[in-house]
């Protein structure tokens, strides 16, 4: 029987063909012959209980310009579907956490939802590093401006950044003697009505923020170093940074082990962790980039390893289906 494959992305039209994570899925799904389903994140609705779909089935021709094709849209039960990827890129707002409701209907319904609804809604990806104090360096999240700023003249040297961002956006380098202190922390918290993080300033930045890929709490065992361009502080892909591939660090493996019993406890299926030098900074939860990359220059095939662990969960739970 074929297995039905939704996603829940960006538009296709503004994704880069050669760069994608979410592209890359898709095609191992496409070359394993699953259908695959695409729905932007105003395609979901809830009906009563039953969580609905806007759904229209994907075509992939990559050697094509005109690389997709899409059928006509029709309503489908979610919960009809083998399983979902939620992949829709930050911000982290309330239309994403009202997303995760309706796609833990359609989980109940029995849809395998990757990651788990439930847990993106409670795993922000800066503050779930809180839960591994022994991983990280020093950090503070709040709205105050004195909290922030004692935190400042404390650590010297900080990273102020938004709670529900990403691809380096609205990050700051910021130093005890900064003379815009004040208007930083004044932008980023909305003048004290929204929380942001402070975390040290590790200089070891320099070496690149690594993008460490964990299936189901496992490892990939090369990382993405993204290194910033000169005169960059951030060193986000997004950001103009350059990526290099790095073998784990027997550190990276440690911090690993330290995550990977709760990520899998959560559901979190397919998760990133941003580790600079000796600590971990973030675990990207939403939607974890740098497949391409890695595949491109180890000979990986990461979205293969990551429907073989998809695979796995939908045996499993067609057998204790059967056996109930």
């Amino acid at each position: 029987m074929t297995t039905r494959l939704g996603v829940i992305m960006d538009p296709l039209d503004s994704i880069n063909i050669k760069k994608d994570s979410t592209l890359a899925m898709l095609e191992a799904a496409a070359c394993r012959g699953w259908e695959i389903f695409y729905m932007e994140m105003r395609d979901i609705s809830l009906h009563g209980e039953t969580a609905m779909g806007q759904v229209r089935k994907l075509t992939l021709n990559l050697a094509q310009s005109d690389w997709y094709a899409l059928s006509e849209i029709r309503s489908l039960p979610l919960g009809d579907l083998d399983v979902i990827l939620m992949r829709k890129d930050p911000p982290f707002d309330t239309e994403y956490i009202y997303s995760t409701y309706i796609l833990e209907k359609a989980e109940q319904a029995g849809a395998l939802v990757v990651n788990r609804p439930a847990s993106l809604r409670n795993a922000n990806e800066k503050l779930l590093t809180a839960w591994f104090p022994q991983c990280c360096t020093a950090s503070l999240v709040s709205r105050h401006r004195d909290e922030i700023k004692a935190f400042i003249l404390e650590q010297q040297d900080v990273i102020l950044k938004p709670l529900g961002e990403m691809g380096g956006a609205s990050i700051f380098r910021v130093r005890h003697d900064d003379p815009n202190i004040n208007v930083i922390i004044e932008t980023l918290t909305s003048h004290e009505h929204r929380y942001i993080m402070a975390q040290k300033y590790i200089p070891e930045i320099s070496a690149g923020d690594k993008r460490i890929l964990l299936i189901d709490g496992k490892p990939v065992p090369y990382a993405l170093a993204r290194i910033a361009a000169t005169g960059e502080t951030r060193a986000n892909l997004a950001a103009g940074g350059r990526g290099e591939g790095v073998e784990l660090s027997e550190r990276d493996y440690w911090i690993c082990e330290q995550v990977a019993p709760t990520l899998t406890a959560m559901g979190l299926t397919f998760v990133g962790l941003d580790v600079i030098g000796n600590y971990l900074t973030e675990i990207n939860s939403t939607s974890p980039t740098c497949i391409r990359e890695l595949d491109k220059i180890y000979g990986l095939s990461i979205a293969d390893d990551l429907l073989d662990c998809i695979e796995t969960k939908l045996n499993e739970g067609d057998s204790v289906a059967a056996e109930n």
